[in-house]
């Protein structure tokens, strides 16, 4: 009875006991099998729980995929103590420049201009983009995201990342509703100029929607999904001008974080991992 009990009042209790006891790993997909089960993941995540409209391909399979798949990086965690070949409950998709530039560009190229980025390139600048994130609702806990924010930073670290950036999505397609966290955005975390990536034109939608003294700071803040908070945290900056996504049925901004923001937690962990391997 007593285990009954504190499970009713802590419904991760077990979850962190599995992770307590190493049974998460985060490591990049080594499997063609793995991949799907990550795409998987998204397809339960973007579509049955949070309602984008899947192709007649992507629901006959179950999953969600594009061109980028095949050239991207997927970022996995494992809870090994579930059942399944590949229990995957987390996932990043990670694309180089390097690769990028190899297959025709970026993700977020089909919604921002990402030209200023190049006109204004500082000598050290090595793109990263982060798209398509998730994890399994059992699992958004801290250890879960901290873990995957760590393997991250061992990734930045081995290719010498300076800037990570993609498209971040605010629920919801009607920008008069989402008037507060856009007009927040747009006033406290604008990029300055030479690093201002703008919306398309054709696809530009206004982002002050509210004069900044007609609003709480806090309640900006607070009005933001937690994942964009975290990259604000980590020291992140908004493009100007945000891009209604019909197929996900979210209002996308341009986010930027500059790699020496991450937080030193992150890093000096993977150091450690490195010189004890």
């Amino acid at each position: 009875m007593a285990l009954q009990t504190a499970k009713t009042e802590d419904p991760h209790a077990e979850l962190r006991a599995r992770l307590d006891n190493s049974q998460l790993e985060v490591r990049l997909a080594r499997s063609d099998a793995e991949l799907a089960a990550a795409q998987a993941l998204r397809y339960r995540i973007f579509y049955d729980e949070m309602g984008a409209q899947p192709t007649p391909e992507m629901r006959a399979t179950g999953r969600d995929y594009d061109k980028f798949d095949g050239l991207c990086d997927h970022l996995l965690a494992f809870d090994w103590s579930k059942p399944g070949d590949a229990p995957v409950v987390g996932t990043y998709r990670l694309l180089r420049e390097d690769v990028a530039r190899r297959h025709g560009g970026f993700y977020s190229a089909s919604e921002f201009d990402l030209s200023v980025l190049e006109r204004n390139r500082r000598p050290d600048d090595n793109f990263l983009e982060l798209g398509r994130s998730c994890v399994d609702v059992e699992y958004r806990t801290n250890s879960v995201i901290n873990h995957l924010w760590r393997a991250i930073s061992g990734y930045i670290l081995e290719h010498r990342i300076s800037l990570m950036f993609g498209c971040a999505s605010l629920p919801g397609v009607d920008p008069d509703q989402l008037a507060l966290p856009l007009s927040y955005l747009y006033h406290r975390h604008l990029a300055s100029p030479e690093r201002r990536v703008r919306a398309l034109p054709n696809r530009h939608v206004e982002m002050n929607r509210m004069a900044e003294d007609a609003f709480v700071a806090r309640a900006g803040l607070r009005s933001l999904p937690p994942l964009l908070k975290g990259y604000l945290r980590l020291g992140g900056f908004i493009g100007d001008g945000a891009v209604i996504d019909p197929e996900f049925q979210t209002t996308d901004c341009f986010i930027m974080v500059p790699c020496n923001a991450i937080t030193n937690r992150y890093v000096a962990h993977y150091q450690g991992e490195r010189s004890d391997s």
